[in-house]
């Protein structure tokens, strides 16, 4: 008996199992392919477009890609909450792994800005209201992992808080509520109901959870903390929070603002003030950041 077959004996043995039964089942397996490990079928099934424009499906197919991009940058975070003695040298590494990822994001965007016909899109994208990516959940799952959720409160919003807000407070004045609830009069857009209904039970489950184990508190309980990592926390932290959404603002001017055309949104926000950094305020490390700095967010 080889080595090999000697350890996989004693995996199964040590697991309460026969090993006979799993190795007779490996007899009749079906060798693994590209396509069905990879699922491309499925994947390149994925893509329903509501209109006959063309370029709709690379709408749909940029903003498919963005999820799973998302969804990459989850998986680091959620390694990194999870980890109960983080060493310095694993940070780093899913802190590189972040950062290219953002910068992955970002670069993107030039598939919606050039990569799709201009009258088309404009036309196109009216059969998508009130749909927006502003309703994309993972954003907001991200930001949780990242950051306590105070930082998730602009100035504005700070200034409704109580003295002890419970997080069902805090959401109530997050940031990105901006971008569908009026504030006099408290009338939700159709975007925000649907999304709140969706998710938001979610959101508060989860910064529940992570109190005291976000991203930023293993920073701030770390007593020694190397440039090093600071950089690439600094440089996380700016990519994600400051070039991220100022591409998607430009994105956005390219289509809705062209010579001073000043389309809506098709999830009804103040698209140019909601999606500036200088309005959100959105910072994952504020404790890294000096007050000027942290002042001029987004202005440069």
């Amino acid at each position: 008996m080889s080595d090999t077959t000697n350890k996989i004996k004693q995996k199964y043995e040590q697991l309460g199992e026969n090993p006979e039964t799993y190795l007779e089942g490996l007899l009749h397996s079906k060798p693994i392919n590209y396509w069905d490990y990879i699922g491309v079928d499925t994947l390149l099934s994925l893509q329903k477009p509501k209109t006959d424009f063309k370029d709709e499906t690379i709408f749909i197919m940029y903003h498919q890609l963005t999820e799973l991009l998302l969804k990459m940058m989850r998986h680091e975070l959620e390694q990194i909450v999870e980890e109960n003695d983080a060493s310095e040298t694993f940070l780093i590494g899913k802190l590189g792994r972040l950062n290219r990822y953002t910068a992955m994001l970002i670069s993107s965007f030039d598939i919606m800005k050039d990569g799709m016909n201009y009258d088309d899109y404009n036309v196109f994208r009216t059969a998508l209201t009130p749909a927006s990516g502003f309703q994309s959940a993972q954003f907001r799952y991200l930001e949780l992992y990242c950051t306590r959720i105070e930082n998730l409160i602009n100035e504005a919003g700070k200034t409704r808080l109580s003295k002890t807000p419970s997080i069902e407070e805090l959401f109530e004045n997050i940031y990105w509520k901006d971008a569908g609830l009026n504030r006099e009069t408290g009338n939700k857009t159709i975007t925000l109901q649907d999304f709140e209904e969706k998710y938001l039970d979610s959101f508060i489950t989860l910064a529940k959870k992570l109190q005291g184990n976000t991203v930023e508190d293993k920073l701030l309980q770390m007593k020694n903390v190397s440039a090093e990592l600071k950089g690439k926390l600094k440089e996380f932290d700016h990519l994600y929070n400051i070039v991220w959404p100022m591409v998607h603002l430009k994105t956005a001017a390219h289509y809705l603002d062209k010579e001073g055309e000043a389309k809506a949104a098709t999830g009804g926000s103040k698209w140019k003030k909601y999606l500036h950094p200088k309005f959100q305020q959105r910072k994952f490390f504020p404790s890294l950041w000096t007050k000027e700095e942290q002042l001029n967010w987004g202005k440069e």
